[in-house]
């Protein structure tokens, strides 16, 4: 398999976590956003949509979009699981997988963030107030759907990490840059916390890649 994918990628750090935790080997290939290399003729061959990731299969099967890539490595590669066995845990999972992945995130992308200032000329500090206001609201959704609720357990969902966790950690991650507090939302903070301890999820961090700029790599000790 070839993995498209860039460091700061919320989607590709979805994707990392999920080969990580199936044990699934794959050849990266890096394409720089900054550089608007999602943009050049070689990539957009890959996928038109010139977004990332994208799998490209050893059969030369695309596929992108990332929950539709955790789909398929679930249905392909089913253990460890990343979704329960019931259907009604299913759906809740997929739900909460998909407050991030569809709602969130979706306002928080590069083509957003250069629509907001080159089409709308908003200002720094007002990208900013945008950004934050729907990292804000999606960790209050999280919030109220995971505290208290009967099915939380050490993680999003029971006692074992899964497709809500992938996507809940990659928001958290964009709201610890952000410098927001996640006091408010302690179920949020402590399965966040509970889930970067596992090295499947520490490995895919934004800071640890090969292609993190040496200014950006979590420092040791």
């Amino acid at each position: 398999m070839k993995f498209f994918s860039f460091w700061r990628s919320l989607a590709s750090f979805r994707v990392r976590i999920a080969l990580n935790l199936k044990n699934l080997p794959a050849e990266v290939v890096f394409i720089d956003l900054d550089a608007n290399a999602q943009r050049g003729e070689d990539y957009r061959r890959v996928n038109p949509q010139m977004a990332l990731p994208s799998l490209v299969l050893d059969d030369g099967t695309v596929l992108f979009q990332s929950l539709a890539i955790l789909e398929y490595l679930e249905e392909t590669h089913p253990a460890p699981p990343l979704l329960p066995s019931d259907p009604r845990g299913r759906a809740r999972v997929r739900g909460l997988a998909q407050m991030v992945a569809c709602e969130g995130h979706p306002l928080l992308t590069p083509r957003v963030r250069r629509y907001l200032d080159h089409e709308l000329n908003l200002r720094d500090t007002q990208q900013a107030a945008w950004r934050r206001h729907w990292t804000v609201e999606t960790l209050a959704a999280l919030e109220g759907h995971l505290a208290d609720h009967k099915d939380t357990g050490r993680f999003c969902h029971g006692d074992a990490p899964g497709m809500a966790d992938i996507c809940l950690v990659t928001h958290v991650t964009a709201a610890v840059n952000q410098q927001i507090d996640l006091a408010p939302y302690p179920a949020v903070k402590r399965i966040f916390e509970t889930a970067m301890a596992l090295p499947e999820f520490a490995s895919a961090h934004p800071s640890m890649q090969p292609d993190t700029p040496e200014a950006m790599r979590k420092k040791k000790g």
